[in-house]
Formats: structure tokens, C-alpha cells, sequence
């Protein structure tokens, strides 16, 4: 099956096509930047020039970075409000005129990771956290997803959680990678006590940094901490696969 997996994120629209045999994109993503504002049809507009720029798909996954549920949008904190209550699967298919499945961006994510990445054959409780525009969380329980979880919004010291160690955080306020791990730290501290976890995956662009801020968390944490293997590419293999089994 020619499976499409695209993300969508707060600064930027990604996509590539996807083998699902190896959990790994079969071409080099396409990326254009997020316009602004994000409106449902302007951000359609970009997903369906993705779509044309690899000639199509039989089946289309796209994350979003909220909640969706039955293929409607319910929040929107890093795109525009006009998403909220909208019929996302709906607007796509009707847009890319192909089949769409469209779920959470960090869902997505974790998805994928689980099945092909550093969750695979993990038992327990796995919480996938990507660091990115804002946060964005997938919580596991012996492989099977527990949808939505939007842990990214949990208060830490009186903020959402992602307005303090967001990697759009440590960009705009330029802080050190010591400052910013510790940041991380004590915001994962915070799902360490809400949550027990047996593991942490944390996902995003900057996962491919890891060595310069995971130092800074295993103080504040007793849980195994781990970097994504499919890195920032997770979004977009979880979506493909996501639209595939949704078949």
C-alpha cells in the first residue's frame, strides 16, 4: 500500500511516504513552513501540496498537535483556535480528495516508536514526551495507547508545563542546555510522581541532542530515560501506520 505520513507542527508541515515494513520513510521529507495564521483551510492548502509533491497516496495519515477524537479537533494551543471543533478528517479528504486518517502529533509519534523505536517490546507504562513547539506526551500500557493524554499542559511552579521546558523555550530565551535540562528534569520529575512510568522517551528535533541536556534530568528522576530512535521522523511513520491499520 502507498502509505503518506504527514505532521503537522507549530512552525512547520512535513511529510514523506512511509514503508511500514521498516518503520522508516522510503524518500526524503518535504517541509514547508506552518503559515500564518494556521487556519484549518490555510493549513489544508499546505498538506495538499505535500500530497502532490510525492503524486499522491492510497491512504494519508497527518498528526495535529492537540486533541482529536473520531477525526475532530478539540484543543489548539499552538495552532490557530479555528481548528477547535473542526472535522479535520473531513476538511483533508475532501482538500488531498484521498483517504485520511488524522490523530494527536505526539500519539503519532509514540505510535510509531513502540513499534519500531525504543519502546518496542517494553511492558508497563511508557510515556513518549516530545519536545518541540510545545509538548506533546503518549502514554502506553503494555504497547496499547491511551489516547490524548496532553500531559503537556500539567502545572509545573504555577505554568503549563510547556512554557517552561518547551524546546521553543529554550530557543526564544536562549537558555543553556544545564537550564533547560533541569527544566525538562523537573517537569518529568513531575509525570514521574503523577504516573510511576517504567520508561521515558522523549522525541522532537532536539532528541538528536541528547547527550547535552539528558545529564541535567537524572536527578530529578529515577525512571530510565531514552532518546527516540526514529527522532523527528516518528511523527510521520506513526501516521502512515495509524492510517493504515485504520483501514
Amino acid at each position: 500500500m502507498n502509505l503518506l505520513g504527514i505532521d503537522i507542527g507549530g512552525t512547520g508541515i512535513k511529510g514523506a511516504p512511509v514503508d511500514l515494513a521498516a518503520g522508516r520513510l522510503r524518500h526524503e521529507r518535504h517541509r514547508i513552513d506552518t503559515p500564518q495564521p494556521s487556519t484549518p483551510e490555510a493549513v489544508a492548502a499546505v498538506v495538499a501540496e505535500i500530497v502532490q509533491h510525492f503524486g499522491g497516496a492510497q491512504r494519508v495519515g497527518i498528526t495535529f498537535p492537540g486533541v482529536v477524537k473520531h477525526g475532530v479537533v478539540s484543543t489548539a494551543a499552538n495552532v490557530d483556535k479555528g481548528w477547535v471543533n473542526c472535522d479535520a478528517d473531513g476538511l483533508f479528504t475532501a482538500k488531498t480528495g484521498l483517504p485520511v486518517h488524522v490523530m494527536n502529533d505526539a500519539d503519532a509519534a509514540g505510535v510509531a516508536e513502540v513499534r519500531y523505536g525504543a519502546g518496542r517490546g517494553a511492558k508497563g507504562v511508557v510515556l513518549m514526551v516530545t519536545l518541540g513547539t510545545g509538548i506533546g506526551t503518549a502514554l502506553f500500557l503494555d504497547g496499547k495507547l491511551v489516547p490524548n493524554s496532553e500531559l503537556g499542559h500539567i502545572e509545573v511552579r504555577g505554568k503549563d508545563a510547556e512554557k517552561r521546558a518547551s524546546e521553543r523555550v529554550r530557543e526564544t530565551k536562549e537558555l543553556s542546555w544545564k537550564r533547560w535540562g533541569n527544566a525538562v528534569g523537573e517537569y518529568l520529575g513531575r509525570l514521574d510522581a503523577l504516573l510511576s512510568p517504567d520508561l521515558f522517551i522523549i522525541g522532537g528535533g532536539v532528541s538528536k541532542k541528547a547527550d547535552k541536556f539528558f545529564p541535567f534530568i537524572a536527578k530529578h528522576t529515577k525512571v530510565k530515560v531514552v532518546p527516540a530512535e526514529l527522532q523527528n521522523d516518528a511523527g510521520i511513520v506513526g501516521a502512515a501506520l495509524i492510517a493504515a491499520e485504520a483501514v
